[in-house]
């Protein structure tokens, strides 16, 4: 008789036990297969890391053209054309009455390009184109720390244009965007900035003729000043977001 708990493992014969184990069968394993096995597993893991290689090379590439694709749409997007602005001439529904060259709303400085169109209103309800023409000429006669103010155009209450400043200089109208845009004032009857009908005509077909000559997206390079600053104008177009919408609907229908 054995105790429990007392084990000895006895020796079978290797034709009479399937075990496979070395020490109990006493057979070794089969070499050849384990290098086979091992071979395959090899050969596999090589395969996968292969294919994982070539994956991501492929999708570099891809990553590359787009990239590249990308970078050339909005590279030519962002350039502007080399546009002699000199050489624009105005029409003849344009009435060109251009205040005299002074540090106060004239300084003479030629602009590089033009990169924009901002839209203003002159917050000062019944007055008449040549009624704020003639203010920003006025200027002129300051002297020491004075006011300084103009714009390009000034659209007037019967829809009458007239340019103060040449396009190819700057004028002193939203700062911060002096150097690179065209400014277009426009009056208005009474203190809630909304348009007369013809003066509204008149500012749609001067901003599309504009955007036409300088190559300008209305709907990206046509703004309010308050869209530069906040400040509040023009504005009906800051008060009335649908109808400031409607306006550029309007130019790019114009174009």
């Amino acid at each position: 008789m054995r105790d429990e708990g007392d084990y000895t493992e006895y020796y079978v014969p290797s034709d009479k036990k399937k075990d496979g184990r070395a020490g109990i069968s006493g057979r070794k394993p089969d070499e050849k297969k384990s290098r086979k096995a091992a071979g395959r597993r090899d050969s596999e893991t090589g395969e996968w890391a292969l294919m994982t290689v070539i994956w991501l090379i492929v999708l570099l590439i891809f990553m590359g053209i787009g990239i590249g694709i990308g970078w050339c749409l909005w590279g030519k997007e962002e350039e502007r054309p080399d546009i002699d602005l000199k050489a624009i001439e105005a029409p003849s529904w344009i009435q060109q009455d251009f205040i005299r060259k002074n540090i106060y709303s004239r300084p003479a400085v030629s602009l590089e390009q033009v990169n924009g169109i901002v839209i203003h209103y002159v917050a000062n309800p019944g007055t008449t184109a040549k009624n704020n023409r003639d203010y920003f000429d006025s200027l002129a006669d300051q002297t020491g720390d004075g006011t300084s103010v103009s714009a390009h155009f000034i659209v007037g209450l019967e829809g009458e244009i007239i340019q103060a400043v040449p396009i190819s200089e700057m004028a002193y109208a939203t700062k911060g965007r002096n150097d690179d845009t065209i400014s277009i004032e426009s009056c208005h009857p009474d203190e809630s900035g909304r348009y007369e009908q013809a003066t509204y005509d008149s500012m749609v077909k001067l901003t599309a003729w504009l955007c036409r000559e300088l190559e300008l997206n209305p709907k990206k390079d046509v703004i309010r000043h308050y869209d530069e600053g906040g400040k509040i104008c023009p504005k009906y177009f800051v008060e009335h977001e649908d109808a400031w919408k409607q306006f550029l609907e309007d130019v790019a229908d114009a174009m």
